[in-house]
């Protein structure tokens, strides 16, 4: 049996080791990865493909601060707000987002405002149409020397648009006169704010609308409602296509953002879920694991002299 000296050796040497493999433990923790069954490849009936994912560490870094999954229903967010996708169109990288508060040919109502991230990897497509409703005739929209204003086929919408049911809701009779609305391509045209900002009380008005199809475009109750945007693409790498084709999902760690395949059997890696790269499981890495063996063997080892 060791004295009372060795033993105090011991157990400081214990304290020594149990305080390192702490910190090494916590900074593991801080560069984890998502543990098998945080990533998914759908929400509700939307399937989630890459460069998205359904939370953080699931996909690409640049679009997870954009994208979850939340109570089964895909969400996209802004400052101005948290959307439902409704749905994404992989072939054209397109995805489509409705607010709840803008105003369609069923339901009018004063809505907030609408903006875009100018650093994000979306953009709102060309045949986004944005619709200014029940303005003010002092609107900056209705500068003459800005030009703002679609004049031509802009007016069609605004009559199709004002003969809706919906426009009791923001105070306007069916058939009222177009000369409170608005119409242009998009926010980016208004020069007011942020070039992808859309500030519906600065600038004089009720309600917005957006529109990405016409369809029949003389019936406003076929109209389709929402916000149009277009993804960035390139971020698809043979990394990911390899973790794709062992049936992995792609993702990636906390802090460092490195890349990660999300594997069905609960380990993750570096590479592919075939067995190669360097591998987690669960959020210690295997680096801690045989740190924390040693030492319970070293310590047992002292003890027992």
């Amino acid at each position: 049996m060791p004295s009372t000296s060795e033993t105090q050796l011991l157990i400081n040497i214990f304290l020594f080791l149990f305080h390192f493999l702490s910190l090494q433990t916590a900074s593991t923790l801080d560069h984890a990865i998502p543990i098998n069954g945080t990533c998914h490849n759908t929400c509700g009936t939307i399937p989630v493909k890459y460069p998205f994912g359904t939370g953080f560490g699931c996909g690409h870094p640049d679009f997870a601060r954009y994208i979850k999954c939340s109570g089964g229903a895909l969400q996209f967010s802004t400052v101005t707000g948290i959307y439902t996708i409704s749905s994404i169109d992989y072939p054209s990288s397109t995805i489509i987002i409705t607010d709840p508060l803008m105003s369609t040919c069923s339901s009018m109502q004063n809505s907030g405002s609408f903006s875009l991230d100018r650093a994000s990897p979306f953009t709102i497509t060309e045949n986004n149409i944005f619709v200014l409703l029940g303005c003010s005739t002092t609107s900056p929209v209705f500068d003459p020397s800005q030009d703002l204003c679609d004049t031509g086929s802009g007016l069609r919408v605004c009559r199709g648009l004002y003969s809706c049911k919906g426009v009791s809701g923001i105070g306007l009779e069916q058939n009222a006169p177009t000369s409170t609305c608005c119409v242009y391509d998009s926010p980016m045209g208004l020069g007011v704010g942020s070039g992808y900002s859309l500030d519906v009380p600065k600038l004089q008005c009720s309600s917005y609308t957006s529109i990405y199809e016409f369809g029949d475009e003389g019936d406003p109750t076929k109209w389709k409602f929402g916000v149009s945007l277009q993804y960035n693409d390139s971020y698809y790498t043979s990394a990911c296509k390899d973790c794709e084709e062992s049936e992995g999902l792609c993702g990636f760690s906390g802090l460092d953002r490195k890349f990660s395949c999300i594997c069905p059997n609960g380990m993750n890696t570096t590479v592919n879920c075939f067995g190669r790269g360097y591998a987690w499981s669960g959020t210690l890495g295997l680096e801690d694991q045989i740190k924390m063996n040693i030492t319970g063997n070293y310590l047992a080892l002292l003890l027992s002299h």
